[in-house]
């Protein structure tokens, strides 16, 4: 009988044995980790020199909820913050809006004021760890009120360090939380670069993300593709602009997902950086830390389960591996009980704890890229190289990554991925243990952490006694500039801060910029 036929999620053919003829032509045996094109990695020793940063998504209800979570998160040997915000304050509404019912503090934390901030980040070193902020609308005012809270501190913002995700493209193709059109938001984003490169040195301006595109159901082929075509968007805009490719160049991340077909994820990593790599080259980059691709990787939330869900513990540690092997400078590992709602304390703990077991007992980190010219890994490397630039050509075709989004072109393909997938499971072609095989009547009884409904009374309560206290002719003023500087074309990230400083939220300055871009309709 003949042999079915293997492949990887993306539907790539595996053979029964690879030999010393499937590795790639053109492989170079001198080809080291630290040296362009960056396949094995982007520094030379990798973890033998550091270990990846190691950090926890969390945010919850209120600020003052959150900043709990974060120090007892510290204490747990977390190396940075990552902030989840709730979807209010992703869209630009505060707490009071009709809009934000039943939303407020659910997935995330609720911000809307310079006051929230300077609660979400009380005794929290600012000047000596790194916060990574999921914030793409409102990240220009998110990083605003983060450099208002540093400078009230005495704190001096050339040593924040630190990343906002700042990825508007990927919400039009994959995620949705967008407010402005497309050429706005890039305006805005462009913007932040300039402002950025002259202000903070450390700071990672953008994350471009595949992360999203993943979830919403893209293969790994797919997410390379659709999110360093979406990064070539980025730097063509910053160079339309006048800015130099060496200088926002080194401040550009990539935010990555992992998912648990252990080497396609893998050489996903491996590359993705050698893609970037020659297009950062062929854009004019010269600077080697302008060519690398440093990116954060989180666990895959679409592949955890509501069945069985300790299973999820065996999922994230698979993740971890294909991250860790796969050469990444940040990681985020998902609680097991994350398909049925927010971590709870000990779920984040179990999750961090896997990444530590992989740092610290499993050996991997000993030698940089250990899977470095297996036949199998390069051939894959290279399959998945050639299947993303393909579908990367036809998006230039199209003109690029904003008219490929507008046309329809990404989510389409996205859709047609994702309904594939779910059709393999449903056939039994793809196994899912406890879903659609191993099926167990046995119901664990997972806690649930639950967000109280009196959480956007109690916020809304906030915004009125600040607005109470606050200098009102100030605020007309600043929310006046910041409608000029837009229609004028000036950098907005001034105008900004000055106005998080005077305690406007970030709902009427994201209604001022609505009042001159307009909003996006799908």
């Amino acid at each position: 009988m003949q042999d079915k036929v293997k492949k990887t999620d993306s539907g790539i053919p595996i053979q029964k044995i690879y030999t010393q003829q499937d590795l790639p032509s053109h492989l170079d045996g001198e080809l080291k980790p630290g040296a362009f094109p960056y396949t094995r990695g982007v520094q030379s020793d990798m973890y033998r020199g550091k270990l990846w940063t190691m950090r926890q998504y969390a945010g919850f209800s209120t600020a003052e909820e959150s900043n709990n979570r974060y120090h007892f998160l510290l204490s747990q040997g977390v190396m940075g913050l990552s902030v989840a915000f709730d979807l209010p304050t992703q869209i630009g509404y505060d707490p009071d809006h009709s809009l934000a019912e039943g939303e407020v503090g659910k997935v995330g934390v609720s911000i809307c004021s310079l006051e929230d901030m300077e609660v979400l980040f009380k005794d929290i070193p600012l000047d000596k760890i790194s916060t990574s902020m999921t914030i793409n609308s409102t990240s220009f005012i998110l990083l605003a009120l983060y450099v208002a809270v540093a400078k009230k501190r005495g704190i001096d913002i050339k040593q924040l360090a630190g990343t906002i995700q700042n990825d508007i493209l990927k919400e039009y193709a994959a995620r949705g939380t967008y407010i402005y059109p497309p050429k706005h938001s890039m305006r805005i984003i462009t913007d932040i670069f300039e402002w950025c490169g002259l202000h903070l040195p450390k700071w990672n301006s953008i994350s471009i993300s595949g992360y999203h595109i993943r979830e919403a159901g893209s293969t790994a082929v797919q997410e390379i593709a659709f999110t360093l075509s979406n990064g070539k968007a980025y730097v063509k805009a910053a160079l339309e602009k006048g800015l130099d490719i060496n200088v926002f160049g080194k401040r550009l991340s990539f935010f990555f997902n992992a998912h648990n077909n252990l080497f396609e994820e893998v050489a996903k990593f491996r590359a993705a950086r050698k893609m970037w790599a020659d297009i950062m080259k062929e854009l004019g980059a010269t600077d080697e830390k302008a060519l690398m691709l440093r990116f954060h990787t989180q666990t895959g939330g679409a592949t955890l389960t509501a069945q069985q869900p300790l299973n999820n513990i065996s999922r994230v540690t698979i993740q971890t591996l294909a991250a860790v092997l796969g050469g990444t400078q940040s990681l985020h590992t998902n609680g097991f009980d994350e398909a049925l709602g927010l971590p709870t304390q000990e779920a984040a703990s179990i999750a961090l704890r896997t990444q530590q077991i992989v740092a610290f007992e499993s050996g991997v980190t000993d030698t940089a890229d250990p899977l470095a010219g297996s036949y199998f890994i390069e051939n894959l490397t290279q399959q998945i190289e050639q299947d993303a630039l393909a579908i990367i050509k036809q998006i230039d075709d199209m003109g690029g990554s904003v008219p490929a989004i507008e046309n329809g072109f990404m989510q389409n393909k996205i859709a047609e991925s994702a309904y594939a997938y779910q059709k393999n499971i449903e056939s039994k072609e793809k196994i899912i243990v406890g879903v659609n095989e191993f099926i167990s009547e046995n119901t664990s009884h997972i806690p649930i952490l639950r967000i109280d409904e009196k959480i956007r009374q109690e916020q809304i309560e906030k915004i009125q006694k600040i607005k109470s206290k606050r200098n009102q002719e100030k605020v007309v003023l600043c929310l006046a500039s910041i409608k000029q500087a837009a229609v004028d074309n000036h950098n907005l990230m001034p105008v900004v801060i000055e106005a998080v400083e005077n305690y406007c939220t970030l709902g009427e300055i994201s209604d001022t910029l609505r009042s001159v871009f307009g909003e996006y309709q799908a």
